[in-house]
């Protein structure tokens, strides 16, 4: 595809990165396998992480690269900067075809989503070398020759790739297979059950091409972990009972393949829900699909699960008693990388462990008044306040009352919209929908860039959903939050890298931010419980700072962990376990809003404000410090 075609693909449909950002479940998660937050976009293999898939019949089991990796590199060399940007930014979207799909592009480039990314060392190597290679190929531009907007470019293309370099010597360092959001196993049932598009004959068939390929990939999932574990990398010990809890569940529970029940697992059922309602599919048609997908589950998927269940049985007396990654081979290293990755920061673990408990004492004290004010006695301990508050604020629905509950939260959505209006200059056309999530729910889904897929906010139905944290979660992960910021840079006319990369920091930070914008925005007026879950959620990201790094760089055991949140935060405990497999993810959200927070004027009026938050959100997703260095230069214009 010419660059000139990939710019208007990118101007007009606008494309996106996160395919699953997932914030905090009103409740902490009652067993191993319920979400509860959010996740990194990206991951040591290079290619933002994805959703998606691609368009081309093909017989092999993933996509391969078109022409050699030096001929690609070559073909760089010597173009104008634009058309480099877009010409690199497809050489590394090719490479991933079920992004392709969660994107809702691959069409455009001539593709079905019929294929599963390519997880082999090799391929990784050649993704690596390409990194490295087109790194180096924007360096020969020169920056200071070019426009303020195209510098504006370079500087996060160049951070981008010069994190993912400095990645590359812990590619085997992750471990990607775990209980939590974000691992291989809970993205890849969320891109087929949600993301793979079902609206016509040939997507039911690219579909089932898919799940014939299950067992393929993750058979070079299976060398990943091993290469992973002749390098001393393996899962603490307790992380791997979850770990093969959660995956018995993804097979219905079942104890043996044999005793799985197909047309109950949640692959078939999204299947056979979706295709119920194409009209281009007749009853006669649409039972032959269902068969076929009930043998391909059967046959390869099945299997699949049993072998990475059989995988992490073997690797039982290896597991690691430990918790932190301090005890990875250059595990400290690692966990510096991440917090760079994950804050977009040069802080240390040590600053971002007391700017931790700085902020923690700070959010106490904004509680303190909260419950002062509601007439809380003043001697009681937080925890002790946090519960009464709770209960106060009562709770909405129950098992059977799932209509009631989204009702609720698509209003606080519709709520939120009116009252945010005056406070944004640019507002995004696409829309969001609720969808009942009874297992935890707590995040949200990118719409695909065709309008085809809208945005998801996954919100938690199941048992009572408590009413003190219900508003700020809606908040977070819908308007002002993730969707706001998320559709509004798949909406921007930016290279197409800067609208569907999203950094941890700037995206959960902007969320955060949207908490406290919901608060001025006179949201929480008439509602002072829910302004209090809102300080409660803040608190929990000033903890995260603490605990992440206790865990990961101070040594603190899985025990230590526990008992500070509990006496901190009680309640929250299980978000210790997230920490453990997503490392340094969590410390994005308050390094991210306080750098928000301290770029604009605290006396700012609507008008400003809404200013303010264009200049932010205008030029997509970014590292902080080029957002700093943005604004900084707009107030000397």
């Amino acid at each position: 595809m010419s660059s000139t075609r990939l710019r208007v693909l990118v101007v007009t449909l606008s494309i996106i990165v996160i395919g699953c950002t997932t914030d905090d479940a009103e409740t902490p998660p009652s067993h191993p396998g319920e979400a509860t937050t959010a996740t990194p976009a990206t991951s040591t293999t290079g290619v933002p992480a994805p959703t998606t898939t691609a368009v081309i019949s093909t017989t092999t089991t993933t996509a391969a690269p078109a022409t050699t990796t030096a001929a690609q590199l070559d073909a760089l060399v010597g173009i104008p900067f634009d058309e480099f940007l877009d010409e690199s930014f497809e050489i590394l979207l090719l490479r991933r075809p079920q992004f392709l799909t969660s994107l809702g592009v691959a069409e455009q480039f001539g593709l079905r989503n019929d294929v599963l990314d390519d997880l082999s060392p090799e391929f990784l190597a050649e993704t690596q070398a390409l990194e490295a290679g087109i790194l180096d190929a924007l360096r020969t531009h020169d920056r200071a020759a070019l426009a303020d907007a195209q510098r504006v470019s370079f500087d996060v293309a160049e951070w981008y790739l010069d994190q993912r370099v400095r990645g590359h010597r812990f590619a085997y360092h992750e471990y990607p297979v775990h209980h939590f959001v974000n691992s291989y196993n809970f993205n890849l049932i969320l891109f087929l059950s949600e993301e793979h598009p079902l609206g016509s004959p040939a997507d039911a068939e690219d579909f089932i091409a898919r799940l014939s390929l299950i067992d393929d990939q993750v058979a070079q999932m299976l060398e990943r972990l091993r290469i992973s574990e002749s390098r001393g990398v393996v899962p603490t010990r307790f992380l791997v009972d979850w770990t093969i809890h959660t995956l018995r569940e993804d097979l219905g529970g079942a104890a043996s393949p044999e005793s799985v029940r197909i047309t109950s697992l949640p692959l078939y059922r999204a299947f056979a829900d979706r295709i119920a309602s194409v009209a281009a599919i007749d009853e006669d048609t649409r039972a032959g699909l269902l068969d076929r997908v009930e043998t391909e589950l059967a046959e390869s998927f099945v299997p699949a699960w049993e072998a990475l269940i059989g995988h992490m049985e073997q690797i039982k007396p290896q597991a690691s008693p430990d918790d932190g990654l301090w005890r990875l081979p250059d595990g400290q290293e690692y966990y510096a990388w991440l917090l760079r990755d994950h804050t977009s920061t040069d802080l240390t673990p040590d600053e971002v462990h007391e700017m931790g408990l700085r902020e923690v004492a700070r959010v106490e004290e904004e509680l303190r008044a909260a419950f002062t004010a509601l007439g809380y006695p003043e001697d009681d301990s937080i925890n002790a306040l946090r519960e009464r508050a709770r209960s106060d604020a009562g709770y909405l629905g129950g098992s059977t009352a799932t209509a009631e509950v989204v009702a609720a939260y698509e209003e606080l959505i519709a709520d939120a919209e009116e009252a945010a209006r005056p406070f944004f200059g640019v507002w995004p056309q696409a829309r969001v929908r609720v969808v009942a999530d009874a297992g935890g729910g707590g995040y949200y889904v990118a719409g695909s860039v065709d309008g085809s897929r809208e945005g998801a906010f996954h919100a938690g139905v199941g048992g009572n959903v408590s009413l003190l944290t219900m508003p700020t979660i809606t908040y977070h992960e819908a308007v002002p939050g993730h969707h706001t910021q998320i559709a509004i840079a798949q909406e921007l006319d930016l290279p197409g890298f800067r609208r569907f990369i999203q950094y941890n920091a700037f995206a959960e930070g902007w969320a955060l931010y949207a908490e406290r914008l919901a608060a001025e925005m006179g949201l929480y007026d008439d509602d002072p419980y829910g302004n209090i879950g809102r300080l409660e959620l803040e608190l929990l990201r000033a903890v995260r700072l603490v605990v992440d790094t206790g865990i990961h760089a101070l040594g603190w055991t899985r025990e230590e962990a526990h008992a500070y949140m509990d006496e901190t935060i009680a309640g929250w405990g299980p978000e210790v376990e997230r920490y453990m497999v997503l490392p340094g993810q969590a410390t994005g959200y308050m390094i991210g809003m306080r750098t928000i927070m301290g770029l604009r004027d605290e006396a700012a009026g609507v008008e400003e404000l809404a200013a303010f938050h264009d200049l932010i959100l205008g030029g997509g997703s970014m590292p902080l410090g080029i957002l700093e260095a943005i604004v900084t230069a707009s107030e000397g214009e």
